[in-house]
């Protein structure tokens, strides 16, 4: 049941159990990467292939698809919905080990984009029926840890499992551990949904047409949800071309692909999970006490650490200051989860909660992913094809560039943000008031 004050010890093991199944998400997801230097000389990648299976072959039917399942999440049983998903994608991870080549592995990345596109949306629209809107943003923060300490526990695969059972092995074993969870979640219950627990009456199921208008009519009226829908593309871009790190730390900046696996995998780990935190606590400490909203506190996070984002690329790789860039990049990535998806939740209403989360996801990864992987390995082909020094180094130097548009769209989202949230307020209290 959802507490109004406080959740209770079952919602926080609930949570838990969800960040675990993310974490599976974004190791499977993360994996494919993080053996780059493995899988494209095994394969005979180039960029471009190599762009387009980490990029648009898996978002074009991650985010596709993850709209219909938002929909499906407003209208279905979550838990077993995340429990089909969860099974799917792992199913086409181990398929994945068995890759010859660019199209052996095409396939298999691309269907896993419709497993994987169930997790979130059905994930975030369960914990905010759980959470109450004052502990939403530790929650979601909580939650997407999954992001840094999936990328990390990839690398740590790569680093520590590789030799033991080789990529393909790795692949398979991750595969077969992700249908026991799915197991796992098909016998977990359905947590009761929050508006129709406090309707007087059952709630009606609002068709998929209700739902696409209702989320039209909100992205129309709400300001701060677009830009901060917006923002959230834009700081994806970097994260699409940083696909690429692995292969730059090797290839132009002189390291062993295992220990610098390794490296990034404790880096990541433990700057990830302290963003995570710092965003999540963070982000619902600076809306209480400053009414501005959580973008802003992102706005302010960027404006920070953009800068040395850039200046990271470019210094000696035997400098302490290139790991400290190492470690900055994970924390920032994770301050970005809980205050951007704490933000969205809040700023629509509760019957199309899924939708909404899932056409964000849509976004970030249609878009700002889209463009940094694929456009990321094409620019990269296209400066070794044209002579340039160091492809990949500005490349990635390029994309933390137009990931800064996301600096002006998070503070004009954050000063509107109170007064949408408002204006959404008196919208739900007006109906509610005519039904």
């Amino acid at each position: 049941m959802t507490n109004e004050t406080n959740p209770s010890t079952r919602d926080y093991g609930f949570l838990m159990f969800l960040t675990l199944l993310n974490v599976m998400n974004f190791v499977d997801r993360q994996l494919l990467a993080s053996f780059a230097n493995w899988i494209v000389p095994d394969l005979g990648l180039t960029n471009t292939q190599f762009g387009w299976l980490t990029g648009m072959a898996f978002i074009v039917f991650y985010s596709i698809a993850g709209l219909f399942m938002g929909i499906l999440v407003d209208r279905v049983n979550r838990t077993r919905l995340i429990a089909a998903g969860l099974g799917l994608w792992s199913v086409l991870t181990a398929i994945s080990g068995m890759a010859r080549g660019f199209v052996s592995l095409l396939i298999p990345r691309m269907f896993i984009g419709v497993g994987e596109s169930i997790m979130t949306p059905a994930a975030m629209s369960l914990l905010a029926d759980r959470f109450p809107s004052k502990y939403l943003g530790f929650a979601s923060g909580a939650y997407y840890m999954g992001v840094p300490v999936g990328v990390a526990l990839s690398l740590f695969v790569v680093a520590y499992l590789e030799p033991v059972l080789g990529w393909r092995g790795c692949f398979y074993a991750l595969g077969a551990l992700g249908i026991v969870l799915a197991i796992v979640m098909l016998f977990m219950r359905e947590t009761p949904r929050r508006h129709e627990l406090e309707a007087a009456i059952e709630a009606n199921k609002p068709s998929s047409r209700e739902i696409l208008s209702t989320l039209v009519g909100t992205l129309r009226r709400s300001p701060a949800l677009a830009m901060t829908i917006g923002g959230g593309v834009a700081f994806h871009f970097v994260l699409g071309a940083a696909t690429f790190e692995q292969l730059w730390f090797v290839q132009e900046r002189g390291f062993d692909r295992s220990e610098i696996a390794a490296t990034t995998a404790w880096l990541s780990f433990f700057g990830g999970i302290l963003g995570n935190l710092f965003g999540g606590v963070g982000g619902d400490a600076f809306l209480k006490r400053t009414g501005l909203g959580r973008p802003m506190f992102l706005f302010w996070i960027m404006l920070v650490l953009t800068p040395a984002g850039l200046v990271y690329r470019l210094i000696d790789p035997t400098s302490v200051f290139f790991m400290v860039g190492i470690f900055l990049g994970y924390f920032q990535l994770g301050c970005f989860y809980g205050p951007t998806f704490a933000t969205v939740q809040e700023l629509v209403p509760p019957q199309i909660r899924g939708t909404v989360v899932a056409f964000y996801i849509l976004s970030l990864n249609f878009v700002g992913l889209g463009i940094g992987v694929t456009g990321g390995g094409m620019v990269i082909d296209w400066m070794a094809n044209n002579g340039v020094a160091e492809p990949y180094t500005w490349t990635l130097v390029a994309f933390t560039v137009l990931t800064a548009f996301a600096i002006p769209l998070f503070y004009l989202a954050g000063r509107r943000f109170e007064r949408d949230r408002a204006a959404l307020y008196s919208t739900m209290e007006a109906e509610a008031t005519a039904s």
